[in-house]
């Protein structure tokens, strides 16, 4: 088996950071140490690895963090700064910084949201570059500039109540809803960047909230971060698979996790602008009109610049096909018409289900494909299996005196690899549809 390290770390000893890449290689975030800059580089030539854990402590810092941004361009590579005290100087081009090191979970969580916004950074500009050279530049991204919204929900808790106080300190503004009821009236009524849910003595209502956005196609990317009374009331390792974004113990300081949260909401909102930007392109007829995802022509265009893309930065890319189901409901709502009335709307939950980095076309009437960059096979069908079983939740309109129905999805995967045309992995995920169907069915 081959060393496949996802963590560069560059680190004179282990004394700060050699228990936390224990953590994080019990994770699977395998890391990879150098004890020197030239080794590290050295890493960096050899390795595709996707972020990298910095010794702040050293005195040449900044420096060593240019050095790794420039050695993986055009890639870009997040970077956690550890071990800052409080009276350096913040080290320039970190992504993170922070006195002590994480706990491993809530390392990674966080390292996986730098990694998904460094390749939606990325995206964007090979999206822009399609749709210019098709005749029709994208808008630019505008980000909205009003207070960050941020809902938490929980029973009043003096602990709550100064996260809270430390949000609004910096500018948030902060909906508290004590009860789930509240909370998701909350969150159908107005739009929101970010929820915090407090652990609290039970933690039944925190986990039935999360699964409830984590069900709903317009609440399923808000990032929802659990503070906990504790760090060790619950097993960490199971909130990470529960699409938790991040995770706080109580004993955490107020304005460390303040900070967290405000960074997850700005990434969130960042996120969709651009999302915004590639919806406001459904009326230069390179989409398709009822569902805005990317027309095959235009998929085909696409995938062959972000093939090429993923090859120059070394990283995978991985594409999905799903295909409704031929169950016997939808045979019957083909039937009678009422499967095509509800494809706009498959289509539509399509989009907003794709992480901000992937691409959505649709092929045909009801087969669906994904383009989804950094992305290995493995890792491409659960996200299309997930997607299938979020879909699978809502249930359609049948027609008078007859019971609503519901869809299913056939899910292919394929992986690029250098010796083949983008419509070759195409075909391939296309001939894997329905082989190895195992669905995620969403907490």
């Amino acid at each position: 088996m081959g060393f496949d390290p996802r963590i560069l770390v560059v680190a004179p000893d282990d004394d700060l950071i050699g228990p936390l890449c224990q953590g994080l290689d019990a994770l699977g975030w395998t890391t990879v140490t150098a004890r020197s800059l030239p080794a590290a580089l050295a890493s960096l030539d050899d390795l595709p690895v996707e972020a990298a854990i910095v010794d702040a402590r050293a005195p040449d810092v900044a420096t060593t963090i240019a050095a790794l941004h420039d050695a993986v361009l055009p890639r870009k590579l997040p970077v956690m700064a550890v071990g800052m005290a409080a009276d350096d100087s913040p080290p320039a081009g970190a992504d993170i910084i922070m006195s002590t090191p994480p706990h491993a979970v809530q390392a990674a969580l966080r390292l996986e949201h730098l990694v998904r916004t460094a390749i939606a950074g990325e995206e964007v500009t090979q999206r822009e570059a399609t749709f210019a050279e098709r005749g029709s530049p994208l808008p630019p991204v505008v980000v909205d500039g009003s207070p960050l919204r941020i809902l938490a929900a929980g029973k009043p808790d003096h602990r709550f109540l100064a996260l809270s106080n430390a949000l609004v300190a910096r500018g948030c503004e902060v909906v508290a809803a004590p009860t789930p009821y509240t909370a998701f009236d909350y969150l159908h009524e107005r739009p929101f960047d970010a929820a915090i849910l407090w652990g609290a003595e039970d933690h039944a209502p925190a986990l039935s909230i999360a699964a409830g956005m984590k069900r709903n196609t317009r609440l399923y990317h808000i990032p929802v971060v659990l503070y906990l009374r504790g760090s060790g009331e619950i097993n960490l390792g199971e909130l990470y698979n529960r699409g938790f974004a991040d995770v706080a113990a109580a004993d955490t300081a107020e304005d460390d996790t303040a900070e967290r949260v405000v960074t997850l909401a700005r990434g969130h909102r960042h996120h969709q602008s651009i999302r915004k930007s590639l919806e406001a392109a459904r009326g230069s007829g390179l989409t398709d009109p009822t569902t805005g995802l990317f027309t095959p022509e235009l998929f085909a265009a696409h995938l062959a610049r972000i093939s090429g893309g993923a090859r120059a930065r070394r990283r995978p890319l991985s594409v999905c096909v799903l295909r409704v189901a031929e169950t016997e409901a939808v045979v019957q709502a083909r039937a009678g018409g009422w499967l095509d009335r509800a494809l706009p709307q498959i289509g539509a939950m399509v989009s907003r289900l794709i992480r901000t980095e992937d691409t959505a076309a649709r092929l045909s009437a009801d087969v669906f494909a994904l383009a989804l960059p950094a992305t290995p096979a493995a890792a491409g069908r659960i996200a299309a299996e997930r997607i299938a079983a979020v879909i699978g939740c809502t249930a359609f309109d049948a027609g008078p005196d007859r019971s609503p129905f519901v869809v299913e999805f056939e899910v292919g995967a394929g992986e690029a690899v250098a010796s083949e045309s983008p419509a070759a992995v195409l075909e391939r995920a296309s001939r894997d549809v329905g082989k190895y169907q195992n669905p995620v069915v969403p907490d």
